[in-house]
C-alpha cells in the first residue's frame, strides 16, 4: 500500500488504485512521482480500517506535498530520470541476453537444428560437420573460413557432438542416441533452512516479489513472522509454485531465504546449471506445471509431476557444453544487475536529499 508507479502509456486500474492526473502545464509529473515514491509510509499511515486497511480517495485527496519552483522540479526529475533510464536500459539488455540464451537452447534441444542441418547436408552431398557448424554459429561458409583457428576448432568440436540421424521414440522423433530424461535425472529439490533473523528484505524471495513472465525478482516488502524459512543458494533455480501460469522463475545470484511456496532446484552436476535454467524457462514447462497443478482457486504445482517432466537430451555432455556456451550471457547479466542495484541505491540516496533541499540541484552534474 502506498507504492507509487509512473505510467508510460494510457492504462486502466482497478478500484484499489488512486490515480493522480498531474496538470503538466504547471507541474512536472515525474517530480510528483518521485516525491510520492518516498512517502509510502506516510500514505499507509493515512489509511483506515484494521483488518484490511484501505487508502481511499478521501484519505488520498487530503495528502499534501511541497512543490519547489517548476525549474527545480524539472531539474530534479531530469537527474533522477537519467538514473532510472540507465536502470531500464540495463534491464532491457538483460532481457535480450536471456532471449539469446533461450534461442540457442531452442535451436539445440527443441528444434534440433544442428542435427537437421547434418541430415540435409548428407542428402545434398555437402559436408555435414560444416553444415552443423553453420547452424550452431549462424555463419556462412565464407564467415566460418574467416574465423580464428581456435574458434573454428571449438565450433567443430561442438558440432561433432550432434548426430546426423533422427529416430522415432514414444514421444516423437528425437536425435539418434538421445533419450528422454526427467527433471529428477538432472536436478533435485533443494533442502535446508535459514533463520529469518539472519535475513533482510534484499535476500528474501517470496511469490510476491518474484516478477511475472520470467522478469526476475524485486526487493521483498517484508520478512515473514516465523523463526525460519527454507534457504536457497546462488546458482539454484527458484520457481514460484503458486499459480504457475504467471511464469515466475529466477536463477539465484546470491544465498538467502525463500517462502515455502517458492521451489528451489539444484542441478546434480554444476556444469548443467544453465541448461537446467533454460529448460525450465520454456513455455512448455510452465504449461505442464499448470496442467498438473492441484487446486482451482489457488493452484499449486505438483512436485512429483514436476520432477517427472520429460525432455529429450544426450548423455549429458551437450548439456555441459550448452551451459558453458551461454555462461558469458549470465556473467554479463549479473554485472548489469549489480550496476542496476548501485544506481538504485544512488537514486534512493539522492531522492530525499534533493526533495528536502538538503542537496541543491546545482551541485549535481547531469551526464
Amino acid at each position: 500500500m502506498g507504492k507509487a508507479a509512473l505510467l508510460s502509456r494510457p492504462s486502466v486500474t482497478n478500484q484499489q488504485i488512486n490515480t493522480v492526473a498531474v496538470d503538466e502545464s504547471r507541474f512536472n509529473a515525474e517530480f510528483v512521482y518521485y516525491d510520492l515514491s518516498v512517502r509510502q509510509q506516510e500514505l499507509k499511515a493515512a489509511a483506515s480500517g484494521s483488518a484490511t486497511p484501505i487508502l481511499n480517495k478521501g484519505h488520498f485527496s487530503t495528502f499534501e506535498i511541497s512543490l519547489p519552483p517548476r525549474t527545480t522540479q524539472d531539474k530534479i526529475a531530469e537527474i533522477l530520470g537519467r538514473l532510472d533510464d540507465k536502470i531500464e536500459l540495463n534491464r532491457r539488455i538483460n532481457q535480450t541476453l536471456e532471449a539469446m540464451a533461450q534461442a540457442i537452447f531452442k535451436s539445440w534441444f527443441v528444434d534440433f537444428d544442428p542435427v537437421k542441418a547434418k541430415i540435409a547436408a548428407l542428402q545434398e552431398g555437402r559436408d555435414p560437420l560444416r553444415a552443423a557448424m553453420s547452424a550452431i554459429s549462424g555463419k556462412s561458409d565464407a564467415e566460418l573460413d574467416a574465423l580464428p583457428p581456435e574458434q573454428c576448432e571449438q565450433l567443430a568440436a561442438t558440432a561433432a557432438l550432434f548426430p546426423d540421424e533422427m529416430e522415432e521414440s514414444e514421444l516423437g522423433e528425437i536425435p539418434k542416441g538421445w533419450a528422454f530424461k526427467s527433471i529428477a535425472d538432472i536436478a533435485e529439490l533443494a533442502i535446508g533452512k535459514v533463520y529469518v533473523s539472519s535475513l533482510h528484505e534484499d535476500i528474501y524471495i517470496s511469490t510476491e516479489n518474484m516478477l511475472e513472465n520470467r522478469a526476475g525478482v524485486t526487493r521483498a516488502a517484508s520478512l515473514p513472522s516465523v523463526a525460519n524459512v527454507p534457504s536457497f543458494k546462488a546458482g539454484q533455480i527458484l520457481i514460484s509454485n503458486i499459480r504457475p501460469y504467471f511464469k515466475k522463475i529466477w536463477m539465484a545470484r546470491f544465498d538467502g531465504g525463500r517462502s515455502p511456496d517458492v521451489l528451489a532446484f539444484e542441478a546434480k552436476d554444476p556444469q548443467w546449471t544453465n541448461f537446467l535454467y533454460n529448460l525450465m524457462y520454456q513455455d512448455s514447462f510452465f504449461e505442464f506445471m499448470t496442467r498438473t497443478a492441484k487446486g482451482a482457486k489457488m493452484p499449486r504445482g505438483d512436485k512429483d509431476a514436476i520432477m517427472g517432466w520429460n525432455f529429450p537430451c544426450d548423455g549429458g555432455l551437450l548439456m555441459a557444453v550448452f551451459s558453458e556456451r551461454v555462461r558469458p550471457h549470465y556473467v554479463h547479466i549479473e554485472s548489469l544487475t549489480a550496476q542496476c542495484n548501485s544506481l538504485s541505491e544512488l537514486r534512493d540516496t539522492l531522492l530525499p536529499k534533493l526533495l528536502s533541499g538538503e542537496l541543491s540541484v546545482s551541485d549535481i552534474a547531469v551526464a
